[in-house]
């Protein structure tokens, strides 16, 4: 089983393809194997590497709370550790915020960024979702706790097609037989990094080349967030999907594999 000691954890990743590093970031919750989808297209272009982040999967889950700065500086141990020097990162909602802290604060690390459904910082109105969410975690069966992730992440067209459909239903049932479920003390310190989050003043200080990416429809990190981060960001580029939502990557997925894709190759 590969892990690193990196920040005072052991952290789990696992690696698909050859060449150049790629960092991928999942967000809360969700292990690194998540990204499978994804990096079976970038791995035929890159060396992906898949972290189980600090709370989740097999990596250590210390108790919280956590922050994104430090979440950032897991991975950036994870890296010295694999002796990679510079690398793209693609980060998905926590995985994003940890990845411009990761910019931020290991500049020289980080040769491209793609920011997946992003934020600089929470309003009341998302604050109040995490705190939801934490008390959902606690409160609700894992199979009713992954229910509520679906319907925060995915828009009606998704609920609409029977095929994504099955998938929810089969989703929601595989939650309740996870061989490593995530505890409840390790998701809310992951909430805590995500609602602490808070790098509106720093964003111009990122000077990689960035592209920020998500869906017009979110619920969860809701559009103008990511337009706040694109427009904060020194040249970064915005693309938003129509009738998409927090898990657009999954509804658009035939666009956007190849569109990463092409964007890490230029950049």
């Amino acid at each position: 089983m590969p892990t690193v000691t990196t920040n005072g954890i052991q952290m789990y990743y696992e690696e698909q393809g050859s060449g150049e590093p790629l960092i991928c970031i999942m967000g809360v919750t969700a292990p690194g194997g998540v990204w499978e989808a994804h990096a079976a297209e970038w791995s035929k272009h890159f060396r992906c590497i898949l972290g189980d982040n600090r709370g989740v999967g097999l990596s250590d889950k210390p108790a919280g709370p956590y922050t994104t700065a430090m979440m950032a500086d897991d991975y950036a141990g994870l890296m010295d550790a694999l002796g990679i020097d510079s690398a793209r990162v693609v980060g998905c909602s926590l995985g994003s915020v940890v990845a411009q802290q990761l910019a931020l604060r290991h500049p020289g690390k980080v040769k491209g960024l793609i920011l997946m459904c992003t934020w600089a910082r929470q309003d009341r109105y998302g604050l109040t979702t995490w705190e939801h969410m934490m008390k959902c975690k606690a409160a609700f069966r894992p199979e009713d706790f992954m229910q509520y992730v679906h319907m925060l992440i995915f828009t009606k067209p998704w609920f609409d097609n029977d095929d994504c459909w099955k998938g929810i239903v089969e989703g929601n049932a595989a939650a309740a037989t996870n061989p490593a479920p995530q505890p409840v003390h390790a998701m809310e310190a992951q909430a805590a990094a995500a609602m602490s989050h808070n790098t509106l003043g720093q964003l111009q200080d990122i000077h990689c080349p960035t592209l920020v990416i998500g869906g017009k429809n979110d619920i969860f990190t809701p559009r103008w967030m990511g337009e706040e981060v694109a427009a904060g960001i020194p040249g970064a580029e915005l693309h938003l999907y129509d009738d998409a939502g927090h898990a657009f990557h999954w509804e658009c997925l035939a666009d956007f594999n190849p569109r990463s894709t092409a964007w890490l190759l230029a950049h």
